[in-house]
């Protein structure tokens, strides 16, 4: 049906057309007698009507097809930045319109259209393909103004530090706020881990999805999934790190290598196992604590406990407190490679231990 309009306009533009033609022509030849003008003037238009009813699909019909089959197949983002770059280039035209148009004759006339065509043309092209330089660009400056509002920090998480679970809690009592960022990479990845034949990998995947969904609900923070995928990078640390330097945003993960790895870059790591040291409650030698004696230690009438951060204790003459609540007191504290270890006896016998001998003579 609309094929067979837009032949019918063609040809009734064709008409037209070589009528115009042909009547312009006459007039300034002046070779065909009077008699026969009728005729050529009849015969360039029909000549012209049939060439519209051809043609007319070529030039209306499949380019407008065409260019509708290429816009649904570009994203969005690219007919985005194609469009601002159309404006900026048209815009670039607009300037330049005044000083064409004082060139001589002909050219004048036309070397404004011409610039319009092309820097249109051209401003389009160079937006698509500076795509992610313009969205960066637009991302940094809402950043910018939102973080000097103090309302927008964006964080960058990796998959060690969603399946561990702690982030999630960090962001309910609201020390976390802002945008966490969430690469479809890395949402890959926990999918992958979710759907393994593992049993562990499969049930770390669904506790990472299961966090995720928790920190979707807080109203403190918002999780945006991003798009982005750094081209060159392999693997999912790779990407993470490039694509925080491209974007000046740090990384919240656990991984030791990847902590290491984006330090060299020079990408800031935010480590939830350094939070959780400095966090760790300040215990001193004499103070007394509360703890549960879970197993015998190494040496004969040791017991060993654990303060909620997972800090070990080593209790002195304890082995007979395995398995019930029971109050030390502190002796000292050793720092090590692994962490803090904490050695202490029972209470009475830690004041019986302090208290002087009392040597009769």
């Amino acid at each position: 049906m609309l094929l067979s309009f837009v032949r019918w306009v063609g040809a009734v533009v064709g008409f037209f057309f070589g009528f115009y033609l042909a009547a312009q022509l006459l007039e300034v030849t002046q070779v065909a007698p009077p008699s026969n003008k009728v005729t050529v003037v009849f015969l360039l238009a029909v000549a012209c009507s049939i060439i519209g009813w051809l043609g007319a699909p070529y030039v209306t019909v499949q380019p407008g097809r065409a260019l509708a089959n290429r816009i649904r197949a570009s994203a969005f983002g690219d007919l985005v930045a194609g469009s601002a770059g159309a404006i900026v280039g048209l815009l670039l035209a607009v300037l330049l319109t005044f000083p064409l148009s004082l060139l001589p004759g002909e050219l004048g006339r036309f070397a404004p259209l011409v610039a319009a065509i092309v820097l249109g043309c051209v401003g389009a092209g160079a937006g698509i393909a500076k795509r992610a330089d313009l969205a960066s660009a637009v991302r940094d400056i809402r950043a910018g103004t939102r973080r000097e509002r103090g309302l927008d920090q964006r964080i960058l998480l990796d998959t060690s530090v969603i399946i561990d679970g702690r982030v999630a809690d960090v962001v309910k009592v609201g020390f976390v706020s802002g945008t966490l960022l969430l690469p479809r990479f890395i949402l890959a990845e926990l999918q992958l881990f979710a759907d393994s034949s593992d049993a562990s990998r499969r049930e770390r995947g669904r506790r990472g999805l299961e966090m995720l969904s928790r920190m979707q609900r807080e109203s403190s923070v918002r999780v945006e999934v991003m798009s982005d995928d750094p081209p060159g990078a392999v693997g999912a640390d790779a990407k993470l790190v490039a694509l925080a330097r491209t974007l000046n945003v740090p990384i919240m993960t656990n991984d030791y290598g990847l902590n290491r790895v984006a330090e060299l870059q020079g990408v800031r790591v935010l480590n939830m196992n350094d939070l959780a040291k400095a966090v760790r409650p300040v215990v001193l030698p004499g103070e007394d604590i509360s703890i549960r004696v879970t197993q015998e230690g190494k040496e004969a009438g040791q017991g060993v406990g654990y303060l909620e951060d997972g800090t070990m204790i080593v209790v002195e003459n304890g082995a007979r407190h395995v398995g019930s609540e029971t109050t030390v007191t502190v002796m000292r504290v050793l720092q090590t490679v692994g962490g803090r270890m904490i050695f202490a006896q029972p209470k009475g016998e830690a004041d019986t231990a302090r208290r002087p001998r009392i040597v009769a003579r």
